[in-house]
């Protein structure tokens, strides 16, 4: 079952980023404030983020009508996901930031969970072309190539993304001081590119050995998460604690450095 489930993320992800790029050329877009923080807005959403869930949406009630749906912008909102048997988590835009300055690195995120267990994760940028699966137990690939994380085994050998949540006090300066403390470890450098899901994505692949954002929501990370597991990697929250189906800090790594990152992140989560 878990192959038709594979089998209608990656269907939903497809439709979805092709509406997705016709809006990307679409200089008429309307990209509006999402989230007014301190009287200033930095959450953005545009007709994109709700043609890509409308999408997403309708594929997968055609295929599973009874299965609920946790979406970023609309769907499913409501409901309580610890208590849902099958739950589709999605992200119709993750990057919509990087999306209205036309930067080519944004995606969309779909994962399914069983009872709360992840079963399936399907991240895909339509911008690149670029595919991203995972099934529980079945690994990891990046264009249909199977993926490890890195073998480095200490930070110094090693790159680190970060991500900032739309606050820009004190969440912000405790992200900035944790970046303060990484580098007193002499780690190779810093990588913020403005999509959770593609980042979890680079821990899996190898290409950074940890990532970490002090607030993300289930859509964030529900897919990526598992994608970074099924590479060997381990994904907690900054506190080294379980990852919810909620709002959480988060840490990935590929598992060899995720103490030293802990002992880190646990001072400023």
């Amino acid at each position: 079952m878990t192959s038709t489930y594979l089998e209608t993320a990656i269907d939903a992800a497809r439709w979805a980023g092709a509406e997705l790029m016709r809006l990307f050329a679409d200089d008429s877009l309307q990209i509006r404030d999402k989230t007014v923080v301190g009287g200033l807005s930095y959450d953005l959403v545009s007709d994109a983020d709700l043609g890509s869930e409308r999408i997403i949406g309708e594929r997968i009630r055609q295929a599973f009508p009874t299965h609920d749906v946790l979406g970023e912008e609309s769907l499913g909102k409501e409901i309580v996901v610890a208590n849902a048997e099958h739950l589709w988590i999605i992200d119709p835009l993750d990057g919509t930031n990087n999306y209205a300055h036309r930067l080519p690195h944004f995606a969309v995120s779909i994962a399914y969970y069983h009872r709360g267990i992840p079963l399936v994760g399907v991240i895909h940028n339509p911008a690149t072309g670029q595919w991203f699966t995972a099934t529980k137990g079945g690994g990891a690939f990046a264009d249909a190539k199977l993926v490890r994380v890195s073998s480095a085994a200490s930070l110094s050998k090693s790159l680190i993304g970060c991500g900032f949540y739309y606050d820009r006090g004190e969440m912000m300066r405790r992200t900035l001081a944790t970046i303060e403390e990484l580098f007193s470890f002499d780690i190779h450098g810093i990588r913020r590119f403005g999509t959770a899901s593609l980042d979890l994505c680079m821990v899996g692949c190898g290409q950074l050995g940890s990532f970490f954002e002090y607030k993300l929501s289930p859509w964030d990370f529900a897919a990526g998460r598992l994608f970074v597991e099924e590479a060997g990697g381990k994904v907690t929250d900054s506190r080294g604690g379980d990852l919810p189906l909620a709002s959480s800090s988060v840490l990935a790594s590929n598992t060899l450095l995720h103490d030293a990152m802990l002992a880190v992140t646990r001072k400023y989560s």
